[in-house]
């Protein structure tokens, strides 16, 4: 940093403010988004600094398109700016970038590179020779995690109980899904864009054509095979019609210790004993008293169905209701994220297959790109929290506008079905989305004011960098 830079000037810690004018070298010279919306933005005051009353860069904009009276700056002037800056200010996370869409023809990315996975596999085996062997942890050891018994509870019920409110604001607030294509819009009127990937896209230009949506559209049912034995032979081809499917997030539940009547699994009360590296043997438990009923057992709620769904009288009962499911929501994710940690989960890394257990099953039913060249088999990978729970991410409505402008869409957000749906009911946003739903971005109210927003930045970033290379 230079001599006389704003940043140091004034006496910014290591967490600085984003500066909209500072030194050539200062990484904060110029913000990623704009603080007010040209429609509600106040002149920026003057900023002084011990040589008089100064015009910053902001001002200089302002007043060029709102009187068109923009004071020449000369080099005497630049140099007062240059000690001095005006600070923005935002109530929100800096703004993140919207998901990515990823092709049917693209394979999915690693969670860890795997040069990274290599690096520190190597590095755990030389650990390991000067250490002594230490016993299996569980759930490798076939034992389960004591600590994480409750939590299965927490995310079974919280499954069932947002399944359940979902069907009643469905109610409420209105969703909308595309015929052709997966995609979906929470409000009275679908969303303008050309964004339509489904049959005969091209004969409609990219636009959709909404229905009515289900639950199932907003929570996507991924479902896996039902192992009675965490620690078993993986299922072949020949098995992969004769073993039930549940939902990954049931099983998971299931393998963590949840206890259903219809599926049932193989409880180990002693460690396994390991005779290889793929070969374990079940340990003797003849000398094991009789078991009793977990102290971690809690009952599991019942799913409503579609004709005993009750509606919310008023608004209060829906933004009280909109509150219950954002809450579930969260307990689902955060929980499902800890069982994750200790349970290993398995998606194919071509098509949305997903396995819950150590290692994914040999049935030959992946049908994704180029699947002849793998005979069928399934690439496994480590899933992330998005492949067992896919959020589904849609475009959120701001406040201000009841309908979505197709020239305005770089100014609009996303947020998951549920969240969306939430807010619209009357929830309180979240602050884990809000740099996603772009909450600090102004909305222009007219093309005009679009044009003039998105021409800021080069005409900033040019005015700047002539006045500073003069100075």
């Amino acid at each position: 940093m230079i001599r006389g830079c704003a940043h140091e000037a004034l006496g910014a810690s290591d967490e600085c403010e984003p500066y909209l004018f500072g030194c050539r070298r200062c990484p904060h010279r110029r913000p990623n988004y704009l603080p007010l919306p040209l429609s509600q933005a106040k002149p920026p005051p003057l900023v002084a600094k011990g040589m008089g009353e100064v015009l910053p860069l902001g001002a200089s904009f302002w007043y060029s398109t709102k009187s068109a009276q923009l004071k020449s700056i000369g080099t005497q002037n630049f140099r007062q700016v240059h000690h001095c800056a005006m600070i923005v200010r935002s109530n929100h996370p800096q703004n993140a970038d919207l998901p990515r869409y990823y092709s049917k023809r693209e394979k999915k990315p690693f969670p860890i590179p795997i040069l990274e996975l290599r690096r520190v596999a190597r590095e755990r085996l030389k650990n390991a020779k000067k250490l002594p062997r230490k016993p299996t942890p569980p759930p490798r050891n076939g034992m389960l995690v004591q600590s994480l018994i409750p939590v299965a509870y927490e995310v079974m019920n919280a499954r069932i109980l947002l399944t359940n409110n979902l069907k009643s604001l469905m109610k409420v607030i209105p969703v909308l899904a595309c015929k052709y294509c997966n995609e979906i819009h929470v409000g009275a009127t679908g969303h303008p864009f050309k964004t339509c990937r489904g049959l005969r896209a091209d004969h409609r230009k990219g636009l959709h054509e909404w229905t009515t949506a289900t639950v199932e559209d907003v929570l996507i049912p991924i479902e896996t095979y039902h192992l009675s034995d965490r620690l078993g032979k993986r299922i072949s081809h020949e098995e992969r019609f004769s073993i039930p499917r549940i939902p990954a997030v049931v099983e998971l539940c299931v393998q963590a210790g949840v206890d259903l009547p219809g599926f049932p699994t193989k409880r180990r009360r002693k460690p396994v004993i390991r005779l290889g590296r793929s070969e374990i043997i079940d340990a003797n438990e003849d000398d094991l008293p009789d078991p009793r009923p977990s102290k971690f057992k809690k009952p599991i709620l019942d799913e409503v169905p579609d004709c005993e769904i009750v509606l919310p009288a008023n608004a209060e009962e829906t933004a009280s209701l909109s509150e219950a499911t954002l809450e579930a929501w969260e307990t689902l994710w955060q929980g499902a994220a800890k069982l994750m940690r200790k349970y290993p989960v398995r998606v194919c890394g071509y098509c949305p297959e997903v396995h819950v257990g150590p290692s994914g099953h040999k049935a030959q039913n992946c049908g994704a790109y180029k699947h002849q060249q793998r005979n069928g088999q399934h690439g496994w990978q480590s899933a992330t929290l998005d492949d067992l729970i896919p959020p589904r991410y849609v475009w959120h409505v701001p406040e201000t506008a009841l309908e979505l402008q197709r020239e305005l869409r770089n100014f609009y957000g996303q947020a998951p079905a549920v969240v969306e749906l939430c807010v619209q009911g009357g929830a309180a946003v979240p602050e884990f989305y809000k740099p996603t739903m772009r909450l600090d971005v102004g909305i222009p109210t007219n093309l005009r004011e679009a044009e003039m927003v998105l021409s800021l930045p080069t005409f900033c970033s040019s005015f700047t960098d002539v006045a500073l290379s003069s100075w």
